[in-house]
C-alpha cells in the first residue's frame, strides 16, 4: 500500500517539503493482504485486544519524526495475511496533540483496508465520541465493544442490533482479556475487508443547523475536485477549522482514490463549474485554490463558534445513542468505586494514602531486593568473578589484561547486576500492577494542580514516579506527554527522582551517620526519616525547576489533557510480569550493563596507571580534594563521580576502594582498581570516619547523590529522546550546579558544627 509521492513547493506534511509527507505515514504490506487500524481511547482494553489478535507476532517502534510509539502485529484468517497497526490511544481526532495527530493521520493518509474501533462497554456514550469521528473519516470500520465482562458486573445491558443500526457499521461484543469475541472480531474484519459487508457509517459532524449549510457548499466542490472521496463532509469541517494539514493536502492535491492522489477527468478539455474551458490539470489546480478561499469565507460567515458548536454536535449524537441502546438493570449511583475515587482524590485522604502507598512500594522495594542482591552477589563476585580471574591467571594473561577486563569491567558489571536487578524486578512489577488496578491516573489526579502550578503537564506525575524506578524509564514514558514543550520539562526535571541505582547510597549513608546521631532505639526510624526526606526533596526540586524552567527558557501556556480515571480492574498477574520484567527491566538493565563494564576499565586504569611516582587516581584526587571539601566533599567522592557515570550502583564501592587505597583507613588492604563492599556496616563506618568523613559529608553526599548528573544510560536516553544535543547538555549541567550549589551551603551552615 503506498501514497505516490507529489513534489511540492512548501508541504507542510513532510519534513523536507519535496516528498508528500503522508507517505511516511503509510505501511509497508509486504506479505500481508490487508491492513487493519486498530483506534480507541486510552483505558478501553486496546492494547489486550492487539496482544489478543496478534500474538507474539507483533513489534513496536516509533512513528517517522514522532516520539509516539507505533506497533504492529499479524493474523491470518482464512488464508489471509492482515497487518494491524495499533494507533495512539486518543480522546479526540481534532490533531491537537502527537497521539491525535498520528491517529487522525494514519486513517486519513494512510487508508487502512479496515479500521477497529475499540469502545468501553462501561463507558459507551463517553468513547462514542471518538468513534463518532472516525466514522467522519472512513466507511470500512468495525465496532469492538470491549470490556462487556465489566458492563454485566456492573449491571450494564447494551443492544448490540441497535448499536449497529444507529453507527452503521457492525459490533461484535467482547471482554478480551479473557479471549471472548476475538474470533467472531477476526471474521467479522475479514468479511468488511473483502467486501461482504458493507458499511453505511452514520457521519453527525455537518448535522448543526448552524454548519449544515456550509458543509454541503464545501463538500460538493470536493466531490468535484476528487470524485473518489468518501469522506467529503469530514474534509470539509476540517477545511472550516483551519486545520493547516487537510487544507495543504487539499492544496497539493493528495487526497482522493487509494493510489491515485488527484482524480482527474478522463478528457484532457475540463469544464468547470464556471463552464469555462481549461486544460485538465491547470482546472483542477484552479478548484482546489477554490476551495480553499471557500472555506476561508465560510469560516468568517460561521463565527468563531465553529470548534464549539463541532464538539457538542458529536457529544450530543454520543449521548443520544448512548441513551437508546444502553439499559441498566441495577443503580449505577453510589458504586463502591465512586466511593473510593472520593477517598483516594479528596485533599484529605488522597496525599496522605498517596505517600503511604510511595513508601510502602519503596520499602518492599528496598527490603525485598536484600535477598535476591544477597544472592547475585554470591553468584556473580564472590563465585563467577574469581573463577573467571583464575582462568585468566592459569591461561597466562598479561597482569593488565586480566585487571582491566576482570577486574575492572567484569567486577563492576556483576555490582551492577548484583545492586541493579533485584530493585528493577520488585519495582516495575509493583508499579505495573497500580497502573493496572487504576491508581495512577489517581495519583496523576492528585498531583495534578502542583504541576500545573509549576507551568507542568499533569502527565508529569506518572513520568516523575516511574523515575523513581529508573530515569531511563522515566524520560521514555515522557512520550505520553502531548505539549513538545512540557515533555521537555519532564524529561529536564527526572533526574530528581531518586532511581534504584541511588538508594543504596542514601540507606547506607543515612544508617551509619544519621542514626548515630540518635540513641540506637531511634537509628532505624532517623535514618529511614532521613532516606525518604531526600525523596521528599527530590519531589520538592522537580516542583521548583519545572517553575523555573516554565517562566524562563521555556516559557509557554500550560496545555489541558483529558484525564479519564478508569475503572478500578483485577491486575493480569502474567501480563504485569512479562511487561514489567522483558519490556522494562531486562532492557533498562541491559543499556546499563553496556555502559557498566567499561566504567569498570576506566575505575582499574586511574587506580593502576602510575605517574611520577604515584598513581593517577592520587594525582586526580588530590586535585579535587580542595574544591570537593569546599562543599562538603571531598577528592575521593568526585573521582568516584567522574569514574561511576555510567552506574550509580558502583559509586560506594568506587569511593571504599578509592578510600582504602589512598588513605590506608579501616586497617585492610584493597587490591588497585577492585571494587569491593565490607561484610558489615562497622567496618565500613571505621572506613569513613578514619577518612575524616563526618555527618556533614554524609548529608552532603545524600544531597550530591539526589542533585548530580544523570548517568550515561540516562544521558543517552534524553539524547535519543530529544534529538538535542544542548538540552542533554542542560539535563547534565543543571542538576550538578544545584548539587554543588546545596553542598555548598550546607557545609557553610552546618560544618562548624561537626
Amino acid at each position: 500500500m503506498k501514497i505516490l509521492p507529489r513534489q511540492c513547493d512548501s508541504c507542510q506534511l513532510c519534513p523536507a517539503g519535496s516528498v508528500a509527507g503522508a507517505a511516511l505515514l503509510q505501511v509497508e504490506r509486504g506479505q500481508a493482504d490487508f491492513v487493519v487500524a486498530l483506534a480507541g481511547n486510552p483505558n478501553t482494553g486496546k492494547s489486550t485486544v492487539f496482544n489478543a489478535l496478534t500474538g507474539l507476532h507483533q513489534h513496536t517502534g516509533n512513528w517517522p519524526g514522532k516520539t509516539v510509539t507505533r506497533a504492529e502485529g499479524f493474523f491470518t484468517f482464512q488464508g489471509k495475511r492482515f497487518k494491524l497497526v495499533d494507533l495512539p490511544g486518543t480522546y479526540s481526532l481534532m490533531a491537537t496533540s502527537y497521539d491525535e495527530e498520528v491517529a487522525r493521520d494514519f486513517l486519513l493518509f494512510g487508508r487502512p483496508d479496515v479500521t477497529i474501533i475499540v469502545v468501553d462497554a462501561t463507558r459507551l456514550e463517553r468513547n462514542l465520541n471518538l468513534a463518532l469521528q472516525v466514522l467522519e473519516i472512513t466507511d470500512r470500520a468495525v465496532i469492538c465493544l470491549n470490556l462487556m465482562d465489566e458492563a454485566r458486573r456492573h449491571g450494564i445491558f447494551i443492544d448490540v442490533p441497535a448499536l449497529e443500526r444507529e453507527l452503521g457499521v457492525p459490533v461484535v461484543p467482547a471482554a478480551a482479556r479473557f479471549g471472548q469475541g476475538i474470533e467472531e472480531l477476526v471474521k467479522v474484519v475479514a468479511q468488511v475487508a473483502h467486501g461482504e459487508r458493507t458499511c453505511h457509517p452514520r457521519r453527525v459532524g455537518g448535522e448543526a443547523p448552524s454548519l449544515k449549510a456550509a458543509v454541503d457548499q464545501l463538500g460538493q466542490l470536493l466531490l468535484e475536485a476528487f470524485p473518489g472521496l468518501t469522506n467529503a463532509n469530514w474534509v470539509a469541517l476540517r477545511l472550516l477549522d483551519g486545520d493547516p494539514k487537510v487544507t495543504e493536502a487539499v492544496r497539493s492535491g493528495m487526497l482522493g482514490e487509494l493510489g491515485e492522489r488527484e482524480t482527474l477527468l478522463d478528457d484532457s478539455i475540463h469544464v468547470s463549474h464556471t463552464g469555462t474551458a481549461r486544460p485538465a490539470d491547470q482546472c483542477a489546480e484552479t478548484l482546489r485554490d477554490q476551495i480553499i478561499e471557500t472555506a476561508s469565507s465560510l469560516r468568517w460567515q460561521i463565527g468563531m463558534d465553529f470548534h464549539q458548536t463541532l464538539v457538542e454536535t458529536i457529544y450530543a449524537a454520543a449521548a443520544e445513542i448512548a441513551d437508546r441502546v444502553v439499559r441498566y438493570t441495577e443503580a449505577q449511583k453510589g458504586r463502591w468505586e465512586e466511593k473510593l475515587d472520593r477517598i483516594l482524590t479528596s485533599p484529605l485522604f488522597g496525599y496522605p494514602i498517596m505517600v503511604g502507598l510511595f513508601l510502602i512500594v519503596i520499602w518492599i522495594t528496598v527490603q525485598g531486593a536484600n535477598y535476591p542482591s544477597a544472592l547475585l552477589n554470591w553468584l556473580l563476585v564472590e563465585t563467577l568473578y574469581p573463577t573467571i580471574r583464575g582462568l585468566f591467571v592459569i591461561a597466562g594473561a598479561p597482569w593488565w589484561l586480566t585487571g582491566l577486563l576482570v577486574d575492572g569491567g567484569l567486577l563492576a558489571t556483576a555490582w551492577v547486576v548484583s545492586v541493579m536487578l533485584p530493585p528493577m524486578a520488585i519495582f516495575f512489577p509493583l508499579f505495573t500492577l497500580l497502573e493496572d488496578l487504576g491508581y495512577l491516573p489517581r495519583v496523576a489526579f492528585n498531583l495534578d494542580r502542583f504541576f500545573r502550578w509549576a507551568g507542568a503537564h499533569g502527565k508529569q506525575a506518572l513520568t516523575m514516579t516511574m523515575g523513581f524506578g529508573c530515569n531511563a524509564a522515566g524520560v521514555v514514558a515522557c512520550r505520553i506527554i502531548d505539549s513538545p514543550r512540557e515533555r521537555l520539562v519532564a524529561i529536564l526535571t527526572n533526574n530528581f527522582s531518586l532511581c534504584n541505582g541511588r538508594w543504596p547510597t542514601q540507606i547506607l549513608l543515612a544508617t551509619i551517620f544519621l542514626g548515630s546521631l540518635v540513641p540506637p532505639y531511634l537509628s532505624g526510624v532517623v535514618a529511614a526519616a532521613g532516606v525518604v526526606g531526600v525523596a521528599l526533596l527530590g519531589i520538592i526540586m522537580t516542583f521548583v525547576v519545572s517553575w523555573l524552567l516554565t517562566r524562563t527558557v521555556l516559557r509557554g501556556e500550560v496545555s489541558t489533557f483529558h484525564l479519564e480515571l478508569p475503572p478500578y480492574r483485577p491486575p493480569q498477574i502474567l501480563q504485569t510480569l512479562y511487561t514489567s520484567l522483558i519490556d522494562r527491566t531486562l532492557i533498562v538493565l541491559w543499556r546499563a550493563v553496556v555502559f557498566a563494564f567499561p566504567a569498570g576499565m576506566a575505575t582499574w586504569a586511574v587506580a593502576n596507571i602510575w605517574i611520577g611516582g604515584d598513581t593517577l587516581a592520587a594525582h586526580i584526587v588530590r586535585w579535587l580534594d580542595p574544591f570537593g571539601r569546599l562543599v562538603g566533599l571531598n577528592g575521593v567522592i568526585l573521582l568516584a563521580y567522574v569514574v561511576a557515570i555510567p552506574a550509580n550502583e558502583i559509586v560506594i564501592p568506587t569511593v571504599l576502594m578509592l578510600t582504602v587505597l589512598l588513605t590506608g583507613a579501616g586497617g585492610i588492604h584493597a587490591q588497585a582498581g577492585v571494587l569491593f563492599e565490607p561484610e558489615d556496616l562497622t567496618l565500613t563506618a571505621r572506613i569513613f570516619q578514619e577518612a575524616g568523613w563526618t555527618p556533614v559529608t554524609a548529608l552532603c553526599l545524600m544531597l550530591f547523590s539526589l542533585m548530580h548528573n544523570p548517568c550515561s544510560t540516562t544521558i543517552y536516553t534524553i539524547y535519543k529522546e530529544t534529538g538535542s544535543t544542548k538540552w542533554t547538555i542542560v539535563a547534565v549541567v543543571l542538576p550538578i550546579l544545584m548539587g554543588l550549589t546545596a553542598c555548598f551551603l550546607v557545609n557553610s551552615t552546618l560544618g562548624r558544627f561537626f
